[in-house]
Formats: C-alpha cells, sequence, structure tokens
C-alpha cells in the first residue's frame, strides 16, 4: 500500500485532502499541532471522521527539531503534501512571529527531512497571496511576484524560494500549489464564507471591506482535491522539458508552480448575493475601507493545471455557498 504524508491533516484542506487519499487506497499519515487559531474542536470533528484502519495521527509541530526527519525515517513516504501553516493574511500583522516560526522554520524541517529520506513526489501549498502587488491579471506562474503585501504571504514566498534550492541541490521533485481562496463543507471560521454565513444567521452585520468593491477567484474545495491528486501523479521532470509556453518548470530543478483556482473571478457582492439565496436572509452590511495587507481582486491563469492534470469542471459559486450553508446548518443545528 503506498503511503502519503499530510501535514495540518485537521485543517479545512488537509481534511479533505485525506479522505481522497484514502479513499485511492493511500495509508495516510497526518500531522498536525492542533493550535488555537480557531475552534479547535472543529478541528478534531474532522479528525475523528478521518479515523480509520489506513490513518494514523501524529500531533505536533512542524517546526519542532527533529520531528519530521523521525517521521520521515520510520514511515518512508512516497508522497508528501506539505499544507501545515499558519493562515491569515490579518493575523500575520498581529503576530508574525507565528508566521516565521510555522511558515519558514517549519518548511525546513520538512525540506531537510525530504533531502535524507525523498518521496516520490514532494508538493507544498503555497498562495495566490504570493503574487503581491501584481495588477496584471490572470495571474500566471511565470510571472514575477516580488512585491508580496504582507508577511503572510513573504513567508509562503520564501518557502517557494528554499523549495527551489532543495530541489535543485537534492534532485527532488518538487511541485508548489498557489491556492486561490478556497471554500466549501468543513471551512475555516476566519475565512469569509463562514464568517458571513454564521454573521446572517444570526441577524449580525457582515464587515464588508473596500466597500464591496472586491474581486476572489473563489475555487471550491472539492476541485481543488481534485487538482491536487491528479497533480500528485505529475511530478515535475529533471530533464527541464516544459510541458507548454506557459509552463513555470525551473530549468535548474525538478520544480514548478501551479495555480489552483476557478479562473472565474466573482464580485464580493455577489458572493455575498449567494450566501443570502443560500440562506434564506438579507445581510446587514457594513462597508469599511480596505485592510492591510488585502489586494482588490484575484484571478488565476489555470492554463498550465489544465496542460498537466487535463480540465476539471468548476463547481458554481451558487451551488458550492449552498453546499456550506447546508453543512453548517446541520453542524450547527442552526
Amino acid at each position: 500500500m503506498p503511503k502519503a504524508l499530510v501535514t495540518g491533516a485537521a485543517g479545512f484542506i488537509g481534511f479533505h485532502l485525506c479522505r481522497r487519499l484514502s479513499a485511492e487506497g493511500f495509508e495516510v499519515v497526518g500531522l498536525d499541532a492542533m493550535t488555537d487559531y480557531y475552534d479547535v474542536s472543529l478541528k478534531q470533528a474532522r479528525l475523528d471522521l478521518l479515523q480509520g484502519p489506513d490513518f494514523s495521527f501524529v500531533q505536533g509541530r512542524v517546526e519542532e527539531p527533529g520531528l519530521l526527519m523521525r517521521l520521515f525515517s520510520e514511515q518512508r513516504f512516497d508522497l508528501v503534501f506539505h499544507l501545515a501553516a499558519q493562515a491569515g493574511v490579518r493575523h500575520s500583522i498581529e503576530v508574525p512571529r507565528d508566521y516565521l516560526d510555522s511558515n519558514i522554520v517549519g518548511s525546513f524541517e520538512l525540506l531537510e527531512a525530504a533531502r535524507a529520506y525523498p518521496p516520490r513526489h514532494l508538493l507544498l501549498a503555497s498562495t495566490s497571496s504570493a503574487y503581491g502587488a501584481n495588477t496584471e491579471m490572470p495571474y500566471r506562474e511565470t510571472m514575477r511576484a516580488d512585491h508580496q503585501m504582507s508577511f503572510y504571504a513573504a513567508t509562503k514566498k520564501a518557502t517557494e524560494a528554499m523549495a527551489h534550492s532543495y530541489a535543485h541541490l537534492f534532485a527532488l521533485p518538487t511541485t508548489m500549489f498557489r491556492f486561490f481562496t478556497v471554500y466549501g463543507p468543513w471551512g475555516r471560521p476566519d475565512m469569509a464564507l463562514f464568517k458571513f454565513t454564521r454573521a446572517i444567521l444570526n441577524g449580525d452585520p457582515i464587515d464588508v471591506y473596500n466597500f464591496g468593491d472586491m474581486k476572489r477567484d473563489f475555487t471550491y474545495i472539492d476541485n481543488l482535491v481534485e487538482a491536487l491528486w491528479r497533480l500528485a501523479g505529475q511530478p515535475p521532470p529533471p530533464d527541464g522539458k516544459s510541458v507548454c509556453a506557459e509552463d513555470s518548470l525551473s530549468p535548474v530543478a525538478p520544480w514548478r508552480i501551479v495555480n489552483i483556482g476557478n479562473s472565474q473571478p466573482v464580485q464580493l457582492t455577489d458572493f455575498i448575493a449567494a450566501i443570502e439565496a443560500a440562506t434564506g436572509r438579507s445581510a446587514d452590511r457594513n462597508l469599511i475601507p480596505m485592510q492591510p495587507g488585502d489586494v482588490p481582486a484575484t484571478w488565476a491563469d489555470t492554463m498550465l493545471l489544465t496542460r498537466l492534470a487535463g480540465p476539471i469542471t468548476p463547481i458554481p459559486v451558487d451551488k458550492g455557498v449552498q453546499c456550506f450553508v447546508d453543512w453548517y446548518r446541520e453542524y450547527y443545528d442552526c
């Protein structure tokens, strides 16, 4: 039975990915620190659903010296998905040290373990926030991304560079994923969909940043996990031979960046309207200015993803939002 490691296994994306890997016949080892950045009981509920003969859980921080090295030496993973990170653009302004420890030091520990015990494919999560101040859209993987707008984005961009150096020095097949506003059932409480749904159902006002003039490339969780699964079988080649002109494949390492998005940016006001339709209630909007570290729009060019993984039919936003609201009502019995 092939074996996979998923760091951040109790997180939103990690939970869904672990389920998919188990369904595909993998023995899955999940690592998570179970931090209290948001409701730990939600993380535990995800873990409870993952329990089974082909899933084992290790609680610990990726930045703990030697922890990942021990795991790699004991398990010898075929695939490694590194999703563990301190998330949140605004939170990184308040406690940047957490981002340095988890995102930079934790990724270093992972790369050292992969260097010693190489998997067939190393896959690491980055973020669309890495594009920073770029205003040309849609975002392409081959664009320069030098002006990050938050410390969170800066740590993820640094991780990309660190992973490239290890891919070059130690021939580690490595794929970096830039995720675009992932949403869906079991999502994170600090994300807009979760906060808006909770507030609307409670009759509370919602904070709408930049007075509603924002666009996001909302990506439904099932689409993202499908992309991760397909790309896991497409490790970057060592010969530098690109699959297309838009390929981000490094000329000196088996390393590339791939956008995972919907390629259909949605106006924030339309996203709120979808939540209103799904809940059957109207939102009381509190229109406020843009927050530090935020960007007005994101939009993924997914041409490279399609060339590597084939077409993935996107879940429409209204359907995806309805799925989330249905889950929310059932989970919170409201």
